[in-house]
């Protein structure tokens, strides 16, 4: 058996509609049932959200706060005003950037911009950065991603005769700036019809307003910011995403051209991961490692040589800051399993001097992946005296909700349910840590910690196509609020499996189902060759995909968990290290079985802490829980190893060794008409030294010595002969015996029954022959009594 790594959550959906929607729409049943899943149920719902039209647009007055700002930026333009645009310094903040300053390019207006620095003045506009404009003779400051919670800030601003016009995405608190205009679909009384823009989609939107028209020249930087900030592609972002990617395919922009090469993106192809995992994390890493600024530099270049400059300065910051997140994700997984167990925390807080700030927020999402527990992770600065944190949470425990409970320890903190940053003092780190712990105890239950995987239905491999696939594009793009379709594929076979990488730590595999195989990939479940057996009865969940080879096209699982309800059989005969077996089972309900005395003292001489018994211990003891059995040598008997099955209890995973150091299914085994020439030989001659003539004797006869030494050995149990020095000697009538009297002759019958049973059965016989005799969980335990001899 193989328990999944994650509950997989299958609600049951209401497929009303789904048979009209495949018929009036022309789509596949697959396709058909997804879109009513997700609840576009009818025909104008569907093909809303299928057409993905630019007509279904919301009109950029409709913000609240967009008319002022156009208003008043057209003022500055006119009069020649010098305005600052201030931004943020992550991939969105840096696109929000570039968006206005493209626009205020075109407005032809006086302008510079500025990104604070996130490790010398964090997040947001600050009050030396906006005395420095004014200064320099600024009059108008316009935010971009930013400025939502600059209260003070924004106050301080219109003390110095700035005006400031915010634009913002992020959850507004209770209290608001006093600035010129705000900009934000979140914003109270907002009537905007979709509050779930990026930054970028604001800076967009009020470039679309400054314009009088759509800046379609725009929609491969707003794309970058909207995937990358990982807001819901749905409504507006799905409609400009999709048109975002073509624009990305083909733009011109020297600094996105420079961009994809360095990500090696072709020309022409653009997804979604594209951004999300090639793009996006590089333009963040200027602004995690040092300055966003050549970020900013980079999407502003206006020649090709320029650009190429600086996109390889941000793909060594890249490759500088992947350096660093592995290192602190080392320190801070060793900080939670020596200080924080998660067996006692259901919160985990940890913090460390030096840490950098640019990067916990990606330590505290591989914290997540591996506790699944709400975690936040601080680095402390010693100079400042502060700590700066990220949070990431799991579902059912609202990050920013159970945080704004300790705004008198948070000076500064803002994020959503599932992420937030903050600053604090690292003197309140324990008493922030005890308060999340008892919110988190009144809040979660032990299942809220399985990490879950939504399944959106269970498909046949049959209806897995390449047009199906093809088809099922048509609901992208994909992201947070339209995640990709995950499957799950029951009741297929495991045809083939192994592990590839040049590290095998990933998974290469093919399910077959109905006489149809599908290939499938596990990145970094590589293990689960070692957890799984070819022709298990398998369940999988994962994304469907087309994998493209040669010019050849088919149908691919990404593979994200893997069940196997039934009991395994790990055919490790042909193996000898048995060790390394052993060292990677659980302690718990695992039990190592070894029938002979001394190697199961060799055993537990290097498993001191392991479950490991010797047969007689196993089948006169009390029935107990063996979820992983290892049978690490031979019985002498197979009824030896049923009595060892019936004391087993909710077996899940046999390996079976039966290790020999004397194999006796080759060597030749004396029939009755060799005993009687024996016994003949030796009452002819009286006696018969064996030492002396015994390997002359086995070459003339065709024996070997063994031969003749197992079947001396006999006679003399049997009180047939003496042996004294090597010398056999017959007894005068001895008294008529089986042969089956002697020991060593039962034992050598035994013995070869259970070779040839155990040892040299195929894989199929061998587990038809075990299963007459496992108690697999929930089975029936009654099975042997029934049975009977089995074997």
């Amino acid at each position: 058996m193989l328990r999944p790594k994650t509950r997989w959550m299958m609600e049951e959906a209401d497929f009303s509609g789904k048979e009209q929607l495949e018929k009036e729409l022309n789509v596949s049943s697959m396709t058909a049932a997804l879109l009513s899943k997700r609840g576009y149920r009818t025909i104008e719902e569907a093909s809303f959200f299928l057409k993905k039209s630019m007509e279904n647009l919301h009109d950029p007055f409709q913000l609240n706060g967009m008319k002022e700002a156009v208003e008043r930026i057209h003022q500055a333009v006119n009069d020649n005003e010098k305005i600052l645009i201030f931004g943020d310094y992550d991939a969105d903040g840096v696109s929000s950037t570039m968006i206005m300053i493209h626009v205020l390019k075109e407005l032809q207006a006086d302008f510079g911009w500025y990104i604070p620095n996130r490790f010398t003045e964090g997040y947001g506009p600050n009050i030396p950065a906006l005395e420095q404009a004014a200064e320099e003779g600024a009059s108008l400051v316009i935010t971009v991603d930013t400025g939502i919670a600059a209260v003070p800030e924004v106050k301080a601003a219109n003390e110095m005769g700035l005006d400031v016009i915010v634009t913002d995405h992020h959850e507004p608190q209770p209290e608001l700036p006093d600035a010129y205009c705000i900009i934000n679909p979140k914003k109270p009384g907002c009537a905007y019809p979709f509050k779930e823009l990026a930054g970028a989609g604001v800076a967009l939107k009020t470039a679309e307003a400054l314009l009088g028209s759509f800046p379609s020249h725009l929609l491969d930087i707003f794309t970058i910011g909207t995937i990358s900030d990982l807001v819901p592609l749905l409504d507006e972002n799905r409609i400009l995403v999709s048109r975002g990617l073509q624009a990305l395919a083909v733009s011109k922009k020297p600094g996105i051209q420079a961009l994809k090469r360095i990500c090696g993106i072709e020309e022409g192809a653009m997804e979604e991961d594209n951004v999300g995992f090639a793009i996006g994390p590089r333009i963040n890493a200027a602004g995690r490692m040092e300055a966003a600024d050549p970020a900013v530099h980079l999407l502003a270049s206006t020649s090709q040589e320029e650009a190429d400059e600086w996109a390889k300065m941000i793909d060594e910051l890249n490759r500088e800051r992947q350096k660093i997140v592995n290192e602190m994700t080392k320190e801070a997984v060793e900080e939670v399993e020596n200080s924080y167990p998660p067996s006692e925390n259901r919160v985990l807080v940890i913090a460390r001097k030096g840490w950098s700030p640019g990067v916990i927020g990606i330590v505290a999402s591989r914290l997540i992946e591996q506790f699944y527990r709400p975690v936040i992770v601080l680095g402390i600065d010693e100079e400042t005296g502060e700590a700066k944190g990220s949070a990431r949470s799991i579902q059912g425990f609202d990050m920013f909700g159970e945080l704004s409970q300790s705004r008198d320890i948070l000076p500064h903190f803002g994020g959503h349910t599932m992420a937030a940053g903050l600053t604090m003092d690292p003197g309140d780190i324990d008493e922030l840590r005890r308060r999340l712990e008892e919110q988190a105890a009144a809040s979660l239950n032990e299942e809220d910690f399985i990490p879950s995987t939504i399944v959106d239905m269970k498909v046949p491999i049959t209806d897995v196509t390449t047009a199906a696939l093809e088809e099922l594009q048509k609901l992208g793009p994909f992201g947070t609020g339209n995640p990709k379709p995950v499957f799950m594929l029951g009741n297929a076979t495991l045809a083939s499996k192994r592990k590839i990488g040049s590290g095998k730590n990933h998974l290469k595999f093919e399910l077959e189902q109905d006489g149809k195989r599908l290939d499938g990939v596990g990145f970094h479940l590589g293990k689960l060759d070692d957890h799984t057996t070819e022709n298990a009865s398998v369940r999988a969940v994962g994304e469907l995909s087309i994998n493209e080879w040669n010019g050849y096209r088919k149908p691919q699982l990404f593979l994200k968990d893997l069940a196997v309800d039934e009991w395994q059989l790990f055919d490790k005969r042909q193996q000898k290290n048995i060790e390394e077996t052993v060292e990677l089972l659980p302690d718990k309900n695992a039990v190592i079985v070894a029938f002979h005395e001394e190697n199961a003292r060799r055993l537990l001489a290097r498993f001191p802490e392991k479950t490991i018994l010797s047969g007689r211990e196993v089948y006169s003891s009390p029935p107990r829980q063996a979820a992983n059995l290892v049978f690490a040598d031979m019985p002498v008997h197979t009824s030896d190893l049923e009595d060892c099955l019936a004391q087993c209890r909710d077996v899940e995973n046999v390996y079976v060794f039966f290790r020999s150091d004397d194999v006796l299914y080759f060597q030749l085994d004396p029939g009755r008409e060799d005993f009687k020439w024996y016994y003949g030989f030796l009452k002819k001659r009286e006696s018969f030294n064996l030492e002396k003539h015994g390997e002359e004797l086995a070459r003339r006869k065709g024996w070997k010595y063994s031969t003749i030494s197992f079947m001396s050995h006999v006679f003399f149990e049997l009180d047939f002969v003496t042996i004294e020095n090597g010398i056999v000697s017959m007894k005068e009538a001895p008294a008529k015996r089986d042969l089956h009297d002697s020991v060593s002759y039962q034992k050598n019958k035994d013995q070869r029954e259970a070779e040839q049973v155990l040892l040299y059965s195929t894989y199929t016989e061998l587990k038809e022959r075990l299963a007459l005799f496992i108690q697999a969980p929930g089975g029936n335990n009654e099975t042997k009594e029934k049975v009977g001899h089995g074997f």
